[in-house]
Order: C-alpha cells, then sequence, then structure tokens
C-alpha cells in the first residue's frame, strides 16, 4: 500500500521566510512529492499532525484544501492499485498532476496486432505467446512503461523459472522479445533512452549442444524399411534430402516446386532470409528428387507431397499449412530414430546441423557453408567449426589410447 501525507520542506525556506508544501507518497520504500503551490512558515506549520496551525489567518481554508488533496492522492493510489499490479510512486504523482503514464500493456498488444497485419507470421506467434503469459503474470490489470522497470522483470524473471518452471534458455527467449519490445518503443519516442530497464537487467542464456547425425545413423535412417507411399517414408526422404541438400529448412523443401529443379542443382529463395542459393545436388539428394518424378511433370507444382497443388495460399495459410506438416514431421522423425536405433533426439532442424558438420569434415570452405545455410554472419556458422575440431581432438585421444 502507498503512504501519503503532507510535508513542509523546511530547507527550502525562501527570502520571506516562508517553506513550501508537498505531497509525499511513499510505495515500496520509493519516495515522491508532489508540489501544492503553498508556502507558509515553519512557525504556522504543525508537523506532527501535517496541519497548519490556528496562528495562520487561514488555517481552516488551508487546512480543508490539505486534506481534500491528501485525499485525492490516496484515491488515486487505491485506483492505480487496483487496476495494476505494479505500481510506482511516479504513476501515482503523474497521475496527480493530470499526465497519465502510457500503458505498456496496451503498446504491446497494438504491436503483436501489427506483426499479423504485416505477415511477419513466424514472430507474431512467437511474440504473442510471451505476450499472453506475461498479461497472465499481471491478471488482466495494466502496466505502465514506467511499472516496467529492473525490479518488475526480476519478479518476472522469478514468477517464471519458480512458478512455470521454465528454463534458463526459455525464460531467456521471452525476455528477449520483450526487450524488442521495449527497444522499438523507444525508437518510437515512447520511451526516454534512460528509462530502457534493460539496460540494467541481464540477459542470461545457457549454451545447448547442437544434436547432428554421424555418417552412419544417416545410413541407418536411409535404409529403414518403409511404406513407399506413407507419410514417415516422405518425412524421412526429406529429412535426408536436407543433410545433402544444404541443410534447408523444411519450409523451403516444402515450397520446392519442379521450375526450380534443372537436373543437377535447385534454386531456392529462402523463406526466412529471402536470399537466393544455388545449389549443386549430391548424388543422394537427385536420387530423392527423381524418384518423386512422373510422366508428366508439371514445372509449377510441388516436387514434395505435402502442400497442395490447386490451393493458392495465402501468407498465413501458407504459414500455418508449413507448420502444421513441421509438427507431424517431427513427429514421425522422432519414431525413425527409434526405428533405427539412434539415441539422440532427432527433429528437422537437425537435418541443418548434420549437413553443416558433415560438410566442414569433408573439406567444405566455412564461408560456403556459411552461404549454403543462409547465415547473415560466419560468426554464427562457426560453432559447427566446433564440433568438428572437438571431433577431431577425440579421434586423437582414442588413436594415442590404442598405441
Amino acid at each position: 500500500m502507498s503512504t501519503v501525507r503532507i510535508i513542509l520542506k523546511k530547507e527550502k525556506v525562501n527570502k520571506q521566510g516562508e517553506a513550501p508544501l508537498y505531497i509525499r507518497v511513499i510505495k515500496d520504500r520509493k519516495t515522491k512529492f508532489v508540489s501544492l503551490g503553498l508556502k507558509i512558515k515553519p512557525k504556522d506549520w504543525n508537523e506532527s499532525l501535517s496541519r497548519v496551525k490556528k496562528s495562520h489567518p487561514n488555517s481552516q481554508r488551508m487546512n480543508n484544501f490539505l486534506a481534500h488533496k491528501v485525499a485525492e492522492a490516496e484515491g488515486i493510489a487505491l485506483e492505480l492499485e487496483t487496476n495494476s499490479k505494479y505500481v510506482s510512486p511516479k504513476s501515482i504523482k503523474e497521475t496527480l498532476m493530470g499526465t497519465n503514464p502510457q500503458s505498456f500493456l496496451e503498446y504491446f498488444k497494438e504491436y503483436v496486432v501489427e506483426l499479423e497485419k504485416n505477415g511477419k507470421f513466424s514472430f507474431y506467434k512467437k511474440v504473442k505467446a510471451v505476450y499472453s503469459k506475461l498479461n497472465k503474470y499481471i491478471g488482466g490489470k495494466d502496466l505502465t512503461f514506467n511499472e516496467l522497470n529492473y525490479t518488475f522483470l526480476k519478479r518476472y524473471e522469478s514468477y517464471l523459472a519458480e512458478k512455470l518452471k521454465n528454463s534458463v534458455n526459455t525464460i531467456y527467449s521471452n525476455m528477449k522479445v520483450i526487450r524488442k519490445v521495449v527497444n522499438d518503443a523507444i525508437n518510437e519516442d515512447l520511451l526516454a533512452v534512460d528509462k530502457n530497464p534493460f539496460v540494467k537487467y541481464k540477459l542470461k542464456q545457457e549454451k545447448t549442444t547442437k544434436e547432428f547425425l554421424t555418417e552412419k545413423e544417416i545410413a541407418k535412417i536411409e535404409n529403414l524399411e518403409l511404406n513407399k507411399n506413407s507419410r514417415r517414408n516422405h518425412h524421412r526422404n526429406i529429412y535426408v534430402f536436407a543433410t545433402y541438400a544444404g541443410g534447408l529448412r523444411i519450409s523451403d523443401i516444402l515450397q520446392l516446386k519442379w521450375s526450380d529443379y534443372d537436373g543437377e542443382r535447385i534454386i531456392v529463395t529462402t523463406k526466412k532470409t529471402q536470399n537466393t542459393v544455388s545449389i549443386k545436388l549430391p548424388k543422394k539428394a537427385k536420387e530423392i528428387i527423381e524418384s518423386y518424378k512422373k510422366q508428366e511433370i508439371v514445372k509449377e507444382h510441388y516436387i514434395f507431397p505435402f502442400l497442395k497443388n490447386d490451393i493458392e495460399y495465402s501468407e498465413k495459410a501458407l504459414h500455418n499449412a508449413i507448420s502444421s506438416h513441421n509438427a507431424y514431421a517431427n513427429k514421425d522423425l522422432k519414431v525413425i530414430a527409434e526405428m533405427a536405433e539412434i539415441d539422440k533426439k532427432i527433429h528437422f532442424h537437425t537435418s541443418r546441423h548434420t549437413f553443416a558438420t558433415r560438410a566442414l569434415k569433408k573439406g567444405m570452405r566455412i564461408e560456403y557453408v556459411s552461404k549454403l545455410l543462409g547465415h547473415s554472419s560466419i560468426k554464427t556458422t562457426q560453432v559447427y567449426a566446433k564440433i568438428v575440431n572437438k571431433d577431431l581432438d577425440d579421434a586423437m585421444d582414442e588413436f594415442f589410447r590404442a598405441n
């Protein structure tokens, strides 16, 4: 709860011997002062009662005014605490002075809406999930930019970790989105740079292991006996294809058309980065594509049998269809790994890791691997070089043990 009291700032006595009266608001051990525009001599002020003494000629009228301002401040504090889980003395001061702080939650909500309008569906889903989680934590109340401070972020972090049992990296992912929204608000001049809570609050992230398959494990998956017309077989095929064809993302593989393939290479404009890359296909990748060829090829038809050729997808419908196919693929890949007796957590993205480590081990230059993977910086690709170097170190250790 907030405490509101009238105080006389004796240290600010003017030449006439008068000191100014202020409303003092204390909330969570933080204090704000609001000037009342009144000055009286210290001898006319009862400090213990926070009232003007009867010795002052206008004591009754002034005390009525002061009582009204205290009641107004207490009412504002109560209303703000009812509507918002986190109330700062600054927000009480601003409301009392007629300057309402802007709602961060409303800005965040509009931010989500704009992402959907602009067709950024992948990021939209992620940001919407973060917004919903934050909104639930607040309990449907408001959260202003002033209240989004270091203390709030630390409390929210504790809630995510202790109540929701989120991992360090899940918390990092949530806070990274909130930081992005805050930075955009700063760019729009809705929040002063020096009010950015992420200057003090630092995001924490744990290193994760990138799962990838060895040559033997890929061969095990390739050699599995699966029903040729089954969905699982198609998922196996596109996964293996990705491990040979530059580690293409599933979103790009599903959208491959016969017009993108010339019998030797595929030309792809990647969905995520919009970069166009030409990939010369090795024998195995070509064999997989050729197995889907029919007698009459329609150039504008999809190579792999997932997306429908007779539907003209909107951006949102295409995104939803790809997301759905990705989920089904990951379920099948889990079963495929078990069938092949591979004790690793396999999902479609591991095909990218597999391609990168294989390519580097076979001597491909790291900048070429980076280009094929569509990385914006070679630093992103260097993590795979570290994996390869570690494998080489382990191999040397094994060699010396044997000798």
